[in-house]
């Protein structure tokens, strides 16, 4: 049948319209500043054999792997009506523990009218129409340290792994698993409340897709929805089939894993022939000691991510993306780790340093990229007794960098970066919400590198501890600094600053201390590198 292309944006508009929706409706709802201040989440539409139509634009971390956790919810759950499975195990495409997603099946409504019910006859009562699902970070899901982002060796050691379970069967809530979860996990009232803000934003997604089928019938909605996905593959496949065949390398290093003082390689090789990418991470190191294992959802999302920014256009956010691509990632490597290893810190470091190294490759095609941005999340997690009530409390927060400059544009100072779309906690509802006090917040001038187009400054942010707590890092590019590219200089490496009565000490990228009362944190975090040869001038 002829695909009428007016219609097709409006649906490319309202699928990505009840993702983004989604999205509201989770941030409003929930309790923690994590999700509800830093938007530390995202949510996604998928077709009737669950693959992606549109995601909102939220989390670019989130891009490749939801889709695996979703055919994983399908493979091990029978969905029905009224079910919603609950998962967080990165060997299931997930991510890293704290990363909660949630899945549920869009079902015929019965008590549509009967003209939308003759529009969808074709479709069984007891087969689902979409998939909806969300995911979000939870500041806390149990483990050996609070915020559960720190330094381990294995998997059992940073929080609760979920397997896909159902926590809504037929519309009520699943009391025992919501209890097991409880149990495990710190600030057991903030984490109930995050994950009955995820059920609120599936129930809204379900309704968003039901109004459309109602409106345009069950047949075409779903045919626009693969035609979607094809329109965005062909989008790709353009754009790759532009870019000179060949091969094109690259490697870049992670610091360490925490544990040993080694650097981590990264390693990729990319193949353009004719319309088509083969990514390969042969090379790369094997898996690590220490948190920055990635699993293989991650590599695919880094390599998603960057693909999908060289479409010069506004596409969904579909698996359309990935189909002319092929993803080549060695099982036991640190971009495809084995079981059981450590990997809160894949998620978050590993991910923007696969992003480098692919960027650093694609940049040898002669492809619009940038020079390296500051590479790191730095992660910050501080736990213990909030004195004002006595009760437990878990914060966590990412620290926004420099981005990396461009042929044509400088970057741009204290912004999340790549893999991260999250937003700083306010000064505000941090204050608010936990026993913490902001000193100091603002840009590190001179931290972006120099060239014809300088590097984005980072920023320098200082928080002092109104009470005794863990304090933990985990970050990057403390050691090997973001490159430069076509002779710019590399940006400023990050630091993170332990201030206390007997002076200042520097901490490592990944470590753990018990601080005190007025003790004080610093985080001073990477410039992007530059674009182009240094000669002097206002572009300094």
């Amino acid at each position: 049948m002829k695909v009428d292309p007016v219609k097709l944006e409006i649906f490319k508009s309202l699928y990505s319209s009840v993702a983004e929706e989604m999205g509201v409706s989770l941030r409003r709802s929930a309790f923690s500043p994590n999700i509800k201040e830093r938007r530390d989440y995202s949510c996604a539409v998928f077709n009737q054999h669950g693959v992606l139509i549109a995601q909102g634009d939220h989390m670019p971390v989130h891009l490749g792997s939801m889709p695996m956790s979703v055919r994983a919810a399908l493979e091990t759950v029978d969905l029905g009506p009224g079910d919603i499975v609950v998962l967080n195990d990165p060997y299931a495409g997930g991510t890293h523990l704290p990363d909660v997603t949630m899945v549920a099946a869009v079902f015929e409504d019965e008590s549509a009218n009967k003209e939308s019910r003759k529009r969808s006859r074709e479709k069984r009562r007891d087969h689902p129409l979409f998939y909806v699902a969300n995911r979000a970070h939870h500041a806390d899901i149990g483990g050996a340290t609070p915020g559960s982002m720190g330094r381990a060796e294995e998997i059992y050691q940073e929080g609760l792994r979920i397997p896909p379970v159902r926590l809504m069967i037929g519309g009520r809530l699943n009391d025992d698993v919501m209890r097991l979860i409880s149990a495990n996990i710190r600030i057991p009232e903030e984490r109930e409340g995050d994950l009955t803000a995820q059920l609120g934003a599936i129930a809204t997604g379900c309704q968003r897709l039901l109004e459309i089928v109602e409106r345009y019938g069950f047949d075409e909605a779903d045919r626009y929805a693969t035609t979607l996905i094809d329109y965005t593959a062909a989008m790709m496949r353009r754009v790759i089939k532009d870019l000179p065949d060949g091969v094109y390398e690259a490697e870049d290093f992670l610091d360490d894993d925490g544990y040993s003082e080694d650097p981590v390689r990264i390693a990729v090789r990319i193949e353009i022939k004719g319309d088509r990418a083969y990514v390969d991470f042969n090379g790369s190191a094997k898996q690590v000691r220490g948190p920055i294992n990635a699993v293989e959802a991650i590599t695919v999302s880094a390599v998603y991510y960057v693909f999908r920014c060289l479409i010069p256009m506004n596409v969904p956010a579909s698996w359309g993306i990935l189909e002319p691509i092929t993803v080549t990632a060695p099982l036991g490597t640190v971009v495809n780790a084995s079981p059981p290893a450590a990997v809160a810190g894949g998620n978050v470091e590993t991910s923007q340093r696969i992003v480098d190294t692919v960027l650093r490759a694609m940049s040898k095609t002669g492809a619009f990229v940038p020079a390296a941005s500051q590479g790191t999340m730095n992660n910050l997690t501080i736990g213990g007794t909030d004195l004002r009530n006595g009760k437990q409390f878990a914060y966590y927060e990412t620290v926004a960098g420099g981005l990396g400059a461009r042929p044509g544009l400088n970057g741009i100072d204290g912004i999340h970066t790549h893999m991260t779309n999250s937003l700083n906690t306010p000064a505000e509802a941090m204050e608010y919400a936990y026993p913490l006090r902001v000193r100091r917040y603002g840009i590190r001038r001179g931290s972006g590198g120099k060239g014809k187009f300088k590097g984005g400054d980072g920023v320098v942010r200082e928080v002092e501890l109104l009470t005794d707590a863990q304090v933990t890092i985990l970050s990057d590019r403390r050691k090997i600094p973001p490159y430069g590219l076509n002779g710019g200089e590399s940006g400023s490496l990050g630091r993170t600053v332990l201030i206390t009565e007997e002076g200042e000490k520097v901490l490592g990228g990944k470590e753990s201390v018990h601080a005190k009362t007025s003790d004080r944190i610093r985080i001073e975090s990477p410039g992007g590198g530059g674009w182009g040869k240094y000669s002097g001038g206002p572009k300094e």
